[in-house]
């Protein structure tokens, strides 16, 4: 009779499955979603995706057997509760949002929300309402508004209520104005991104308490001003990216504080007034990107770039720098990029040491006021390809080592150079011996001057010894 046992173990069994299965209440009787908790989220839900949306009906159990993709959820004593809630076309099966859509209150009473995102939902004109935030200040740690064309007006001040967010990131969107004064109180951010947006004003000068902040990109906005000096007291910040702005000014020697930075990125600003020797004192910079600002007639010969091994892309670009290439440079074995382009440097370029570089992928020096001669090998030249210029140096000439071709554009060979400056002195000597056949005495003095191609300005002394040795030829 065992046999009988078993059989009817197992229908009781699979009887309790079936039962459990259609249960209205979700996959477990004893953890049911919070009632008011699943009427909020389907009415925060249909504000964005539009009225026909009908989530009981389409997800009775969204945190169990009918899941909403971008809702997550977890338990909290026998209840289920909304934790993570990402609206718009993420995946390819996310929500979209509608095009004329509503912030309803009741996405501000999911109270146990860890994560709200928002990528490319809002179209149209809207400005995100100004309370209801502190709802949310107990639990959420991370707010995203990526790609969102029509979020406009000033981001609000009550987000600064937002105490245990660790990522803030408004990236893309319409918001303008002055960043909120509050902003300042989200002092366990990990990551701050603005960028991309239409922000304006002075940045706060208030990063004296971000000691955990690892990422700081306010770069793509209009702030002006001076950098404050209370960014290098962010003593854990890898990666700072503020280009793209009107900021001003010199830049803070306290930048050199930051001892774990790896990028710093400030192109395409107004910062003036020379490179800092302090740069030097952050070994762990993999990426120092100043281009675009005029730096006026500084020189990069009084930083020791040797100290600076980790570099792997380096753009001084536009910065008005004088001076010469510092051979210091040629010990960057990890460079891969190097932008030195459109500057007023001078004297010759150490062709052989760049070209010792293993990394080194890239090189712009076009621009500038570089003379003698470049020495680089064919296979350098064919490495390069399009990724190396120096065009518009015009005392500076390549040694071409195929006659079928020129591998830099815009710069003449050195044996056209040596060929035209032979052709002028021929040229030159022609003359000088018609002059002295119809002059009536040697003793005649020309006052003309001879301008070589290379620059060089050969005086009446080089005249009168040519004169002297044609009559000694003549005799």
């Amino acid at each position: 009779m065992s046999w009988i046992h078993l059989v009817l173990f197992l229908c009781l069994t699979l009887l309790c499955c079936v039962t459990g299965e259609l249960s209205p209440e979700g996959t477990d009787d004893g953890a049911p979603m919070e009632k008011t908790e699943q009427e909020a989220l389907y009415s925060a839900i249909q504000g964005f995706v539009g009225d026909s949306w009908n989530g009981s009906d389409l997800y009775p159990d969204p945190c169990g057997w009918t899941p909403i993709q971008g809702v997550s959820c977890d338990l909290y004593g026998d209840l289920w509760y909304v934790t993570d809630l990402t609206l718009g076309l993420v995946h390819e099966n996310s929500l979209s949002c509608a095009t004329s859509l509503e912030i309803k209150p009741q996405l501000f009473k999911l109270k146990h929300l860890k994560s709200l995102t928002f990528f490319n939902c809002f179209t149209s004109p809207i400005r995100i309402p100004k309370e209801d935030w502190i709802n949310l200040a107990s639990n959420l740690e991370s707010l995203e508004f990526r790609s969102n064309p029509g979020l406009i007006g000033e981001l609000p001040e009550t987000i600064g209520s937002l105490t245990k967010l660790k990522s803030l990131v408004v990236l893309e969107n319409g918001f303008n104005g002055k960043l909120p004064t509050r902003i300042c109180n989200l002092t366990r951010l990990k990551r701050l991104v603005l960028a991309g947006n239409l922000f304006t004003g002075t940045i706060p000068d208030c990063f004296n308490g971000f000691k955990d902040l690892l990422i700081l990109d306010m770069s793509r906005n209009s702030f002006s001003g001076i950098l404050p000096l209370s960014v290098g007291e962010m003593v854990s910040l890898l990666k700072l990216d503020l280009s793209n702005n009107q900021l001003e000014g010199r830049l803070p020697q306290e930048i050199g504080f930051l001892k774990n930075l790896t990028l710093l990125d400030l192109r395409n600003n107004r910062i003036s007034g020379g490179l800092f020797e302090n740069i030097e004192k952050i070994p762990s910079l993999t990426d120092l990107v100043l281009s675009g600002n005029p730096m006026g007639s500084d020189d990069m010969m009084g930083i020791k770039w040797e100290n600076m091994g980790n570099l792997v892309i380096l753009d001084l670009s536009k910065m008005g720098l004088r001076g010469e290439v510092p051979l210091g440079l040629t010990s960057l074995r990890r460079l891969r990029f190097l932008g030195l382009n459109d500057n007023n440097l001078t004297g010759t370029v150490p062709s052989k040491e760049l070209e010792t570089l293993p990394c080194l992928g890239a090189l712009y020096i076009n621009g500038n006021n570089l003379s003698g001669e470049l020495r680089f090998s064919r296979k350098f030249y064919e490495k390069m390809g399009t990724r190396f210029k120096a065009s518009k140096n015009p005392n500076l000439c390549q040694d071409v080592v195929s006659e079928s071709r020129q591998y830099v554009v815009g710069l003449k060979s050195c044996m056209m150079e040596k060929a035209e400056d032979s052709l002028v002195i021929k040229q030159t000597w022609s003359n000088l011996k018609k002059e002295d056949e119809s002059s009536s005495s040697m003793g005649v003095m020309v006052t003309r001057h001879v301008l070589l191609s290379n620059g060089f300005m050969w005086d009446l002394l080089l005249e009168l010894s040519l004169i002297l040795l044609l009559n000694l030829l003549v005799c």
